[in-house]
């Protein structure tokens, strides 16, 4: 099947810049330093200023992200972490790695976010920090965040994958925890050419321990002080990132633009039963992804309306479609089926429609029109 529109689209970002990018990637070329190099250090400044925080430690995925920073704030056997049922294993699959207990609650049906009262009711004396994840490029609510943890002393450790320079109530992801994790896959708002990560903070000393666990715990070459790993931001990822960066504002606010245009389009089906996840942040949302929920009172079922788009040559995509409580690895943690029915019901509803800058208004009334219910 021929596709028309795909899930996702890097050419309207990387054509304009391919210059820029081919002379990033000549450069380090000409350096050779493709371990840690210069560029490393330039685009943690440059992205941890962006952002609003301190210190950026560049390493090899957004996964490691997590997993080191838990660890460079001491959490790890004998601690208890909450996160959402509803994200992607890696944020649990790096609460896993520290040896910590993941603690999973239930989301908010309308937002996806975590449901803070849900997980208020999980606190327990060993809970140590909570993972906020920003799903779908809206934050948690930073003030509600900052209560919870300053209510039950607990570190938030923020999941801000999907949430470059996302913005609420005057905090920018990435700025309102101990610490928080950003993944730059390719089609992330700020994506590499590959694989890549960053742990940012303010606190100059979980930056300096993960700056040593990224590199087998080393402070100084062949000087070891823990047992590290190696996951390292390549220096030509790097590289890549630091030309991206200067537009990814501008990309932002594309996404904002095409997620009101689909919402408009979208309208008048709100009460058949289609209805786009909740932003309660105004253009401080992001839109790494466009998700709409298809409720049983709807027509077609969300398989008819996938079969239907793909078709016509539209990609699509479901982020995620079976819960982390759910999936066969963790059946060991001891949940069932119906732990958290938010989570479980969406994961049955919601269906991620293309978005990508460069998607303009006639595709946008081409994926509305072959979802089979006309304008």
């Amino acid at each position: 099947m021929t596709v028309k529109i795909p899930f996702v689209d890097l050419k309207f970002q990387h054509q304009p810049i391919q210059s820029q990018l081919h002379q990033a990637i000549e450069n380090v070329l000409t350096n050779g330093d493709f371990i840690l190099g210069q560029a490393v250090s330039d685009f943690e400044t440059a992205f941890a200023k962006a952002s609003g925080t301190e210190y950026g430690v560049g390493v090899a995925s957004g996964t490691d992200a997590i997993a080191l920073g838990l660890e460079a704030c001491n959490i790890g056997t004998g601690d208890e972490v909450i996160l959402p049922a509803n994200t992607f294993v890696a944020t649990l699959i790096a609460v896993l790695k520290t040896g910590a207990k993941p603690v999973l609650v239930d989301c908010d049906p309308k937002t996806a976010l975590i449901d803070l009262e849900a997980a208020a009711k999980a606190v327990t004396p060993q809970t140590k920090a909570i993972i906020p994840v920003h799903l779908y490029g809206q934050m948690v609510s930073p003030s509600q965040l900052l209560d919870f943890a300053h209510t039950h002393q607990v570190i938030i450790f923020e999941d801000a994958a999907q949430a470059h320079l996302a913005e609420r109530e005057g905090y920018k992801a990435g700025a309102v925890g101990k610490a928080a994790a950003f993944s730059f896959y390719p089609s992330k708002n700020l994506g590499a050419l590959g694989d890549g990560g960053m742990l940012l903070t303010a606190d100059a000393e979980i930056a300096a321990k993960v700056r040593r666990l990224r590199n087998y715990g080393s402070s100084q070459k062949y000087v070891h002080v823990e047992p590290g790993t190696n996951s390292r931001l390549d220096t030509l990822q790097a590289a890549i990132l630091q030309q991206k960066l200067p537009y990814l504002a501008q990309w932002n606010s594309d996404r904002f633009t095409i997620a009101n245009e689909y919402n408009t389009k979208l309208a008048h089906l709100a009460s058949l039963g289609i209805l786009p996840i909740e932003n309660q942040s105004s253009t401080g949302h992001v839109y790494h992804l466009y998700v709409i929920k298809i409720s049983e009172s709807y027509p077609l079922t969300r398989e008819q309306i996938q079969t239907q788009l793909t078709a016509a040559g539209i990609q699509t995509g479901i982020h995620y479609p079976i819960p982390c409580h759910l999936q066969p690895a963790f059946t060991y943690l001891g949940y069932q089926k119906g732990d958290f029915p938010h989570s479980e019901k969406l994961s049955v509803q919601i269906l991620s429609l293309p978005m990508y800058p460069g998607l303009n208004s006639h595709q946008i009334a081409e994926v509305v029109s072959a979802m089979g219910i006309g304008e």
